[in-house]
């Protein structure tokens, strides 16, 4: 019953008072990635949703002819990048918590099990985010999302969601060591 009605009014209140708050936060990194980066502002990519359906996903621009800038990188830090994604919440693309969206081109990647990170809708935050973001593995990164597929509830929701807010204050896992992020996802042994 909550993850049909109760998480889209959570995720609707929340983003509301978010955009009211951070609205001068995200006009202001705006303002600095047009002046110190050019445009375009924000990026855009498509995305898999809930059941695999393509989205464009927004962020704030943090590269520049392929290399992170030193800007974006201080946004990444500060997982500044990701808060044009509330508006993909109010959208409906994305909810608050979820497993992140990865590229288009992991789906046929998947093995049955992490397929069922799809199930729901993906996520600004996620049980794979707060308990090691991208310094996880692959594999065990999936088994955080599909994790939280089979525990998903308001109060686990209010946990990642106040778990972030600790991981926004004390960055770490921003990337695997030796990349920018992640490396490719290519599959796992196991199908």
């Amino acid at each position: 019953m909550y993850l049909r009605f109760g998480k889209r009014a959570l995720d609707l209140s929340l983003c509301l008072a978010g955009l009211a708050v951070l609205s001068p936060v995200m006009a202001m990194t705006a303002v600095l990635i047009r002046v110190l980066s050019g445009s375009p502002v924000l990026f855009r990519q498509i995305r898999p949703g809930r059941g695999g359906k393509p989205f464009s996903i927004l962020k704030f621009r943090s590269m520049s002819a392929g290399r992170i800038t030193p800007l974006g990188a201080w946004l990444r830090r500060l997982s500044l990048d990701e808060l044009p994604q509330l508006l993909n919440v109010l959208r409906g693309d994305m909810s608050l918590v979820g497993p992140r969206p990865l590229l288009m081109d992991y789906l046929p990647r998947y093995n049955a099990r992490q397929a069922r990170r799809n199930e729901v809708l993906p996520g600004v935050t996620g049980w794979a985010q707060v308990n090691g973001r991208n310094a996880l593995s692959w594999d065990k990164k999936f088994e955080f999302d599909v994790w939280y597929v089979e525990h998903a509830s308001l109060l686990v929701d209010l946990r990642i969601l106040a778990m972030t807010v600790v991981r926004v204050v004390r960055p770490k896992g921003i990337a695997a060591e030796g990349y920018d992020s992640m490396p490719d996802f290519m599959g796992s042994e196991e199908k």
